[in-house]
């Protein structure tokens, strides 16, 4: 007796190839609604069961299978999101979304004959920003589903209508909405190589534990938040201050010696990765503005560094 192959499947039937093939564009999707690619994946893996559920006539009769499966996962988000602060009321300490390295493509299709007003879009890498994916945390799962279907991922809005279960002329409120708290509540984007060199100064004075050098490549009023989902040493989870973060960053490298601090891209922009004997216990995104670091996203909960322990190396 043998058994067939995946491969086997897609010559049977090229049309699984296609669906296949969604799989990075409903990543890319429900990663920037959700910020954790965890829960992203959980949702593809949900949206292809329920694909997969129907009956060869009933996907046959699906005129874009693709269309298809960004809407069915573009709801299951947005019931997420609808639970997701009562999950994270029993979330132990800071939630901050889920680092990503920049070796996963945030490449994104949009559907075809979509208009495009470049006043009212955002650049790519900004839609992944650790900075951008915070702010999104602010908007109700209503508007952070219409403004990134939108003004991301270019989808009319008589097709986010049909997933939010609104009108059209609502979902354009929604999103308008969402577009005027993100340009109120966003700064300036620095040029990635101005940041490059910003965060490479800040890495060298903290290896050199200067903490004078340290508070200068800090904005007086920074902000540091450190998630560790209580699977750590908490420390201080959330610090403000230049002095504050300063000192609490050379005392960390004073108490743990032998701590390596690695320059890499988070969420497509300037970061920097701490290793202990060879193994990442954080990933740190870092907004700068000005030539100083605004603000400091540290994550260590080691639930949420998991593609960073199997995707990232010296």
């Amino acid at each position: 007796m043998t058994s067939r192959s995946p491969q086997d499947d897609d010559q049977l039937d090229p049309g699984l190839t296609a669906i296949r093939n969604e799989r990075r564009q409903l990543i890319n999707l429900a990663y920037r609604l959700l910020g954790s690619l965890a829960d992203a994946e959980d949702v593809v893996q949900e949206t292809y069961v329920r694909w997969y559920a129907m009956t060869p006539s009933q996907q046959q009769a699906i005129v874009s299978p693709g269309a298809w499966l960004n809407k069915a996962a573009s709801r299951i988000c947005l019931d997420l999101l609808g639970s997701a602060r009562v999950r994270r009321e029993s979330y132990v300490g800071e939630w901050i979304p889920e680092p990503v390295p920049d070796r996963t493509e945030w490449t994104t299709v949009r559907p075809t004959g979509t208009s495009t007003d470049p006043a009212d879009r955002i650049t790519l890498d900004e839609s992944v920003s650790m900075a951008f994916l915070v702010i999104l945390e602010s908007l109700t799962p209503a508007e952070r589903v219409a403004f990134i279907l939108h003004d991301v991922f270019r989808y009319p809005f008589n097709d986010i209508a049909d997933i939010v279960g609104r009108t059209p002329a609502a979902c354009r409120q929604l999103a308008t909405s969402a577009r005027r708290r993100i340009r109120d509540a966003q700064t300036p984007a620095r040029p990635t190589s101005q940041q490059v060199a910003v965060v490479r100064n800040f890495k060298q004075a903290w290896e050199a534990k200067d903490i004078d050098a340290l508070i200068g490549f800090l904005d007086p009023s920074a902000v540091s938040v450190a998630d560790t989902g209580g699977l750590v040493e908490a420390g201080a989870r959330s610090v403000e201050g230049a002095e504050q973060i300063a000192c609490g960053l050379v005392a960390l490298v004073r108490r743990v010696p032998d701590l390596t601090i690695l320059e890499r891209m988070v969420n497509g922009r300037p970061g920097l990765v701490i290793q202990q004997d060879g193994v990442i216990v954080s990933v740190m995104a870092l907004e700068a503005t000005d030539d100083r670091i605004t603000h400091i996203w540290a994550m260590r909960n080691p639930e949420k560094l998991r593609q960073w322990r199997v995707g990232v190396q010296d």
